[in-house]
């Protein structure tokens, strides 16, 4: 492909110009956030990075209001390998429609990999939450395509270690909490450089109780609508 031909593809920016229509983002409910993200929101087909320190910081209440969004335009919520089971009333409680929430629990790495690929891929799935602690830049690439096939947002969750490392996802943040709440960290973003930090107030956080450790007890996989 040479360059006039790929400069006329509709899901390229040039400078200069307005963004196509088809990358209006996935409100994230925070109007200072959306403010700085390409499209006004989460990126629709990509992959976003949430870099986290420890889990339960606030990363879920950051994601939530676009998958209660999402949810209730009949797409489904994937969680794949979740370090917890998530709490459907703190889902309800936040606007989430639980016949639309599916979580599958891999027995393996290599099986969770293959388990987020094919959810991104389907095109049924609005979001796909993933945790994953390793995961390669090869890896990292079959992602984001297969997240751009399905036109769906990937979410990865990863330690905050990996921020040093190169990616190919759209957007990629770090979290870090603070006595107000969270420390929103833009350390990529499509069409232009880092910046904040954004501050998120307590408010707009459910912190860890959307994860139930208790209510993972004899559940591995399924949707929460039966």
């Amino acid at each position: 492909m040479n360059l006039d031909t790929l400069v006329q593809r509709a899901d390229i920016w040039r400078g200069g110009g307005t963004p196509p229509e088809n990358t209006a983002g996935i409100s994230t409910g925070v109007s200072q956030l959306d403010a700085v993200l390409p499209g006004g929101g989460w990126p629709k087909g990509a992959l976003t990075e949430i870099l986290i320190p420890d889990e339960g910081i606030g990363e879920l209440s950051l994601v939530m209001p676009a998958l209660a969004n999402l949810s209730h335009a009949r797409r489904w919520v994937a969680w794949v390998a979740p370090p917890h089971i998530p709490y459907a009333p703190a889902l309800a409680s936040a606007g989430v429609d639980l016949s639309r929430v599916m979580v599958v629990r891999p027995r393996g790495g290599a099986d969770g990999l293959w388990a987020v690929e094919q959810t991104l891929r389907a095109g049924t799935c609005g979001a796909v939450l993933a945790w994953l602690n390793t995961a390669d830049t090869g890896v990292m690439r079959r992602l984001q395509l297969a997240a751009e096939a399905g036109n769906s947002w990937g979410v990865l969750f990863r330690p905050q270690r990996m921020a040093g490392q190169s990616s190919p996802a759209a957007l990629r943040l770090k979290l870090e909490p603070t006595a107000r709440g969270l420390a929103v960290h833009v350390l990529k973003r499509r069409g232009g450089w880092a910046t904040g930090p954004i501050y998120i107030e307590k408010d707009h956080a459910l912190a860890g109780s959307a994860f139930s450790p208790a209510a993972a007890r004899g559940v591995q996989s399924g949707n929460f609508g039966h």
